[in-house]
């Protein structure tokens, strides 16, 4: 058995029976990694080395301190990481080194797993897209000249391609769930404010969520478990019989491609035979808070980054640095009364949505755009981005929590969105939806 294909809690359970080394398994993911210059910004041997080895240790005495203790992960390059370069995709920070880890990185190293390196990523995170001509592209599962999904580019591929039990990345639009439903992975949107964003290079605070990317659910329950530093949900026993699924109409299907369409409705079709009632309308808040992204991202991207950017706007790919430019001159009354509807429209939507176990869309509209015509066709590229970001947004100016599986149709996703903080209550939705999608 090839164990880098294997999931990161079947990796864990197989340590804990002595099946696995922990070391034997670092060694193998950074020598396959060593080679994968488009998914790895940066290795991070001597501490995956080192973590691997108090890991064997634990096993070996019987202290093991939880089900990934000793498993390999990914973290994006925007995660903090001690004495080791984080530069979000950008050379604009080319050269950060910061002085401490990420609370999310501790946290996890608290929970013994190992931490393999840095993976790629859309420039600062502000692109659904994945392409980044500045730093690297990494090519697409089924199809390297496809696009990979971004902002979490490299993060899926790392797991995709076995260079990681389990990846963790960032969705500030859709950043997770893109290229997951992409590289058929499993992907999880956490609930913004959940799992803790310090020391974690930012987008746009106001939306910005940490959250894993996995070759299944329970992988995602128990990354997001260690992440936050307590014991995952009990997922044993889940069934979708007599669950409630609203398919949202209107505004996920404008323009929706064939491909994806048919994947989600396949999909679809699988839950309702495994018992889940499937009910199908539109809720009338939904466009009107998504026509507020305009105001409300760009703007705060903006004044993040606008004195870094206007000092050297040369080091930016120009698409990316229009992106950040297009919030610079929306009025400071237009962004605080934005905020202000976007409160009712949330209000209105869980309101209207109480009494549905999950609301369901195609994870995106698009199936992976063609790579190098993306860095070649300005409309293309600008056509392409907001289409594979627009139904993944919805879980985002929302406030929702959002888990994309694989509906067997490849590169095409199936999203189940649940309440702000149901992420316990989703996975354990995502586990028998799951089961049921295989």
């Amino acid at each position: 058995m090839d164990w880098r294909l294997a999931g990161a809690v079947e990796q864990g359970r197989a340590i804990a029976a002595g099946q696995l080394d922990p070391v034997e398994q670092t060694e193998a993911y950074l020598e396959a990694a060593q080679h994968s210059n488009d998914i790895y910004a940066r290795l991070t041997p001597q501490r995956a080395r080192d973590e691997a080895m108090a890991a064997h240790q634990r096993a070996k005495s019987g202290q093991r301190r939880g089900v990934l203790d000793g498993v390999a992960l990914s973290w994006k390059d925007l995660v903090d990481t001690a004495g080791v370069a984080t530069e979000s995709g950008s050379r604009l920070l080319a050269g950060r080194v910061p002085d401490r880890d990420a609370e999310v990185l501790v946290q996890a190293g608290l929970g013994g797993s190992v931490c393999l390196g840095k993976t790629h990523m859309t420039e600062l995170a502000f692109s659904g897209l994945g392409v980044n001509p500045m730093t690297a592209t990494p090519g697409n599962i089924h199809d390297v000249k496809r696009a990979p999904g971004g902002s979490s580019s490299g993060a899926a591929l790392s797991v995709a391609r076995g260079l990681a039990a389990a990846a963790v990345g960032s969705d500030t639009g859709g950043s997770v769930r893109i290229p997951a439903a992409w590289n058929d992975l499993v992907g999880l949107k956490t609930t913004h404010g959940r799992v803790s964003t310090r020391g974690v290079v930012p987008l746009c605070r106001s939306f910005d969520t940490i959250g894993p990317l996995a070759r299944n659910v329970e992988d995602c329950a128990h990354v997001l478990a260690l992440l936050e530093g307590r014991n995952p949900p009990d997922l044993r026993d889940t069934t979708l019989r007599g669950a409630r699924l609203l398919v949202l109409e209107g505004l996920p299907f404008e323009g929706t491609r064939e491909k994806p369409v048919q994947g989600f409705e396949t999909a679809v079709d699988r839950l309702a035979k495994a018992g889940a009632v499937i009910e199908r309308r539109g809720l009338s808040m939904v466009a009107p808070a998504m026509d507020l992204s305009g105001i409300l991202f760009a703007p705060e991207a903006y004044g993040e980054w606008k004195h870094l950017i206007e000092a050297a706007p040369e080091k930016m790919y120009p698409l990316i640095l229009e992106r950040f430019r297009s919030g610079r001159d929306v009025l400071a009354s237009d962004y605080v009364a934005g905020w202000h509807a976007l409160a009712d429209y949330r209000a209105a939507y869980l309101a209207a949505t109480v009494e549905y176990d999950a609301v369901l869309v195609p994870t995106a509209p698009i199936a992976p755009p063609d790579a190098q015509r993306l860095l070649t066709d300005r409309v293309y590229f600008e056509t392409e981005n907001l289409l594979a970001l627009r139904n993944t947004r919805i879980g985002n100016i929302l406030g929702l929590c959002v888990l994309t599986l694989p509906t067997g149709v490849a590169s095409c996703g199936i999203s189940l969105m649940g309440a702000p903080m149901g992420e316990d209550r989703l996975l354990r939705l995502g586990m028998a939806a799951e089961s049921a999608l295989v």
